[in-house]
């Protein structure tokens, strides 16, 4: 599937696109007018108020039932196209006078442009994200190539398309293709055709992104990240049941998800104990959101199998009704099993820094737990050990101004043009 000048089209005329690509965007960048970024706005705010009249709930609500999303976080997710956001965000990422800089002192004019061509390579763990990250190249005025997910189900070719018919004028910064990972020819021209190439994965795939383009293309890399919970002693109840619900919400699929928690002890009786009541208050998490995937729940119960087969014996694993606890005696950051499977491991506060800065480059959220009085120096650990979001509970709560993995994409994607 192919989404170019506004249309959708046939896969098999993919060749003949690509290689009018290069001379498409070049005619888009010589028209005297620039990309209206409050055109741009004003298409997503009228696609978020058709959503929220549920003109799209057909589509939507079959996706967010196969994704086990609630409608209640849809609605959350569809807010950060609302006219109200989008403009706060401009406004935070490039400043309040963003529109017309002020002149250097020595009367240097200044002016804020895109970069030019976006090559998007998107991730499918978050369903609408491939098109949120083609918007975010819009309301920097870039034309934008996006590569599809494998798992993507149709939404973001859907939403660009609404967008599109919304507002026409865009439609030439718009091309979606459906092109297998594996066709590494076809990712390069498109990695040659861009300015810069917005890569969201893991390691793997932005060393990948890295061996398809040269010295003068920029990399612009988001996630994949490892997040987790920081607990001591007085961590109130309800911000831990707040935490087992966003366990069972996200089924630990995101960035931000939480992976695991770490207990403020050095003391095995006091980590068993939060072990244990946490794995009662995630039993009631995921009565609430309902279970997960039977085919990742059997897959979860084959691996805790076969742990106990091997004889962990430093492990205690916890498993009933689909969610697991597993209390480990390391103090290791490590991916979890997921889908409502989590680790518990020791950190005393005084091996924070120390034990997660080799993590540097991974880190993205800690949801910290713990006293009123506590949370400065923890906040400083924590930051100084390489986290970038510090929450509560709810640990993937998107709030409209929020930086990805610590910057902010509007500026990564803009340029500043200096004129004597």
């Amino acid at each position: 599937m192919i989404l170019a000048h506004g249309e959708i089209i046939d896969t098999s005329v993919e060749a003949a696109y690509l290689d009018k690509m290069y001379e498409n965007c070049v005619a888009t960048l010589n028209k005297d007018r620039v990309l209206s970024v409050q055109k741009v706005i004003n298409a997503c705010d009228i696609l978020y108020k058709r959503a929220m009249n549920g003109e799209y709930d057909e589509l939507a609500i079959p996706l967010l039932t196969m994704a086990n999303i609630s409608y209640e976080r849809f609605i959350s997710m569809a807010r950060l196209f609302s006219r109200e956001e989008l403009e706060y965000k401009c406004k935070i990422e490039l400043g309040e006078g963003y529109n017309s800089l002020d002149s250097l002192k020595n009367g240097t004019r200044r002016m804020l442009r895109p970069l030019g061509i976006l090559f998007h390579i998107a991730a499918g763990n978050v369903d609408g994200l491939p098109a949120y990250s083609v918007i975010e190249g819009l309301l920097a005025g870039n034309i934008n190539i996006l590569k599809l997910p494998a798992s993507d189900n149709g939404l973001s070719v859907t939403l660009l398309s609404e967008l599109i018919k919304i507002e026409p004028d865009i439609k030439d910064y718009i091309y979606v293709f459906d092109v297998p990972s594996t066709e590494i020819v076809t990712l390069k021209r498109f990695a040659h055709i861009a300015d810069a190439v917005v890569v969201w994965g893991g390691d793997e795939a932005v060393e990948a992104a890295k061996n398809m383009t040269d010295t003068k293309t920029k990399i612009i890399a988001w996630g994949h990240k490892l997040s987790f919970a920081y607990v001591t002693t007085n961590a109130k109840d309800e911000e831990l049941a707040n935490l087992a619900f966003h366990i069972c919400e996200t089924n630990q699929v995101l960035c931000s998800s939480c992976q695991g928690i770490f207990v403020d002890t050095q003391d095995e009786e006091e980590l068993r104990r939060v072990g244990l009541h946490f794995f009662e208050l995630l039993k009631e998490a995921n009565k609430k959101c309902g279970k997960t995937d039977i085919g990742m729940r059997g897959k979860n119960t084959i691996r805790l199998y076969n742990d106990r087969l091997e004889g962990r014996k430093d492990w205690h694993i916890l498993n009933e009704d689909g969610v697991s606890v597993i209390i480990k005696q390391d103090s290791e950051l490590e991916l979890s099993y997921m889908f409502r499977s989590l680790w518990i491991k020791k950190l005393p506060r005084e091996q924070i820094i120390g034990n997660l800065k080799k993590h540097k480059g991974h880190l993205q959220t800690c949801g910290l737990l713990c006293s009123d009085t506590e949370k400065e120096q923890l906040v400083n650990m924590l930051s100084k050990a390489g986290l970038v979001r510090i929450t509560g509970g709810h640990m993937s709560r998107m709030y409209p101004g929020e930086a990805h993995d610590g910057c902010y994409p509007l500026r990564e994607y803009s340029r500043i043009v200096e004129i004597d």
